[in-house]
């Protein structure tokens, strides 16, 4: 069976959010099952990646954009160092950016890299068995294969969609169906959701099957999904949930070369208050007092405004028996208030933007985690963390209530219900009355490190998906 994946981001290549991690790993895992093929192909980016790399230009040719012609080209990775074939699809001036998102012309951007990959995958009779798309980026590609012309080669080939975040849809005016390539006009409600070209839209009505990833993220859309619930219910029978994985080759606080002090789950006590000092050190905390943690963007979807009234009121109430260290960066207002605590309060750190080592040492050298999430389609960082024998602090929603129970219910991780500073607080007090309590922070912490989220399940879940659709 041959997969392509076609994602905007990939792990080490490109990476914002937890998309680049599960696009960077599963296709790996998948490639571990016999029979199985699977791809990536994302766009060009000007990263550290490509010029470690060498590329092989496999395709150069060129597309119609309305009145616009584009040069296509698409570079193979020679190694297959990431565990798959990596494609990526340079077009001047559109794919061919330091960065995935950002751009006043996203929307020209993302049909172009659907367009480049339809084109390519065409011109050169490559037939393959299943597409999967990932996200709103890629979510024409179901219709284009079927219902435009220029692509009538790959008409009949499986499209999977996966919806790892269902906030944001891509909409855009019609004006944009002229850089569509040309379908024929009566099926334009394919694309229509209120008025508005929905790519996620176009994709729940036009695959073959689509998934979240998390069954709880799942049922959540049927009642919240931006205006898409009349929609999500009515194509119900071709929806799935699949949890996400990690990359335990990635994640193995055992080999991991980012960490100062590695470990196992017989001598993980030991290490990780030998990683705890050590960052601590750096970041002027006090090694003997509980550490938490918050790795994420500074967004509302992820609970961050939170944040700033959770480190006063915290180190106030708790007469500064404990720590706080924050990575991240978003928005301005959370930024320069951390800023301002960052200055006022010698128990609370924080380090702006995003540091893929630093976060592999927070999460070594933390004893709680927050993640304090309005929305949570998976959650990765909760899982990284029990990976490392830290106990996750979350709200009980999407993917964080798959994953994590409370340790009421014999789990090994403490919820709160409501998104505010009080159930937040309330969970926090909770964790500092366990820290003090060795044998069952003992306890917690081998039995985090216990739990298998490796991806070896959901890539077998994928493919039965692809078999059965």
């Amino acid at each position: 069976m041959t997969i392509y994946h076609l994602s905007t981001e990939c792990y080490p290549v490109a990476k914002v959010g937890g998309l680049a991690d599960v696009v960077g790993a599963l296709p790996k895992y998948q490639n571990k099952i016999k029979g199985v093929d699977s791809k990536v192909v994302m766009p060009w980016y000007n990263k550290s990646f490509i010029y470690n790399h060498e590329f092989d230009i496999v395709f150069d040719g060129f597309i119609h954009q309305g009145p616009n012609m584009l040069q296509v080209q698409v570079l193979k990775e020679k190694t297959n160092v990431l565990g798959f074939e990596l494609f990526m699809v340079k077009i001047p001036g559109l794919l061919d950016r330091e960065n995935p998102y950002g751009y006043a012309d996203e929307n020209f951007q993302f049909i172009a890299f659907q367009h480049g990959v339809l084109h390519w995958l065409s011109a050169m009779e490559i037939r393959l068995d299943v597409l999967h798309c990932h996200d709103y980026h890629t979510g024409l590609v179901p219709f284009m294969t079927e219902h435009c012309a220029e692509f009538a080669f790959l008409k009949g080939v499986k499209t999977i969609g996966t919806i790892h975040n269902g906030e944001y849809q891509g909409n855009m005016n019609w004006e944009m169906a002229k850089y569509i390539p040309s379908f024929d006009y009566y099926k334009w409600g394919l694309l229509d959701w209120k008025g508005q070209i929905n790519p996620l839209a176009a994709m729940i009505k036009c695959c073959n099957a689509f998934t979240t990833v998390s069954e709880g993220y799942l049922e959540e859309l049927f009642i919240s999904f931006r205006g898409l619930e009349s929609l999500v219910r009515q194509e119900f029978g071709k929806a799935y949930g699949i949890i996400n994985g990690i990359d335990t080759e990635v994640w193995n606080p055992e080999t991991d070369p980012m960490l100062d002090f590695n470990y196992n789950i017989t001598n993980a006590l030991e290490q990780k208050k030998k990683n705890k000092e050590k960052i601590c050190k750096e970041y002027n905390l006090k090694p003997e007092l509980p550490l938490f943690a918050f790795i994420g963007r500074f967004a509302g979807e992820k609970g961050a405004d939170l944040l700033p009234d959770m480190v006063w009121r915290s180190i106030k109430q708790s007469y500064g028996a404990l720590n706080i260290i924050i990575l991240g960066s978003g928005d301005p207002y959370i930024e320069n208030k951390l800023k301002e605590y960052d200055t006022t309060y010698t128990n609370f750190a924080l380090d702006l933007g995003y540091k893929e080592q630093l976060s592999h040492k927070i999460y070594a050298s933390a004893d709680f985690l927050l993640m304090p999430s309005r929305v949570e389609p998976c959650g990765l960082n909760q899982m990284y963390s029990m990976r490392y024998g830290t106990i996750p602090v979350v709200r009980y929603t999407g993917g964080l209530k798959d994953t994590v129970a409370d340790i009421s219910t014999g789990g090994a991780g403490l919820n709160f219900a409501f998104p505010g500073v009080d159930d937040m607080i309330h969970a926090m007090n909770r964790a500092l009355s366990l820290y003090n309590q060795k044998e069952i922070m003992k306890d917690l912490i081998h039995a985090n490190m216990s739990f298998d989220f490796a991806w070896e399940k959901s890539a077998e879940k994928y493919l039965k998906l692809y078999s059965n659709s």
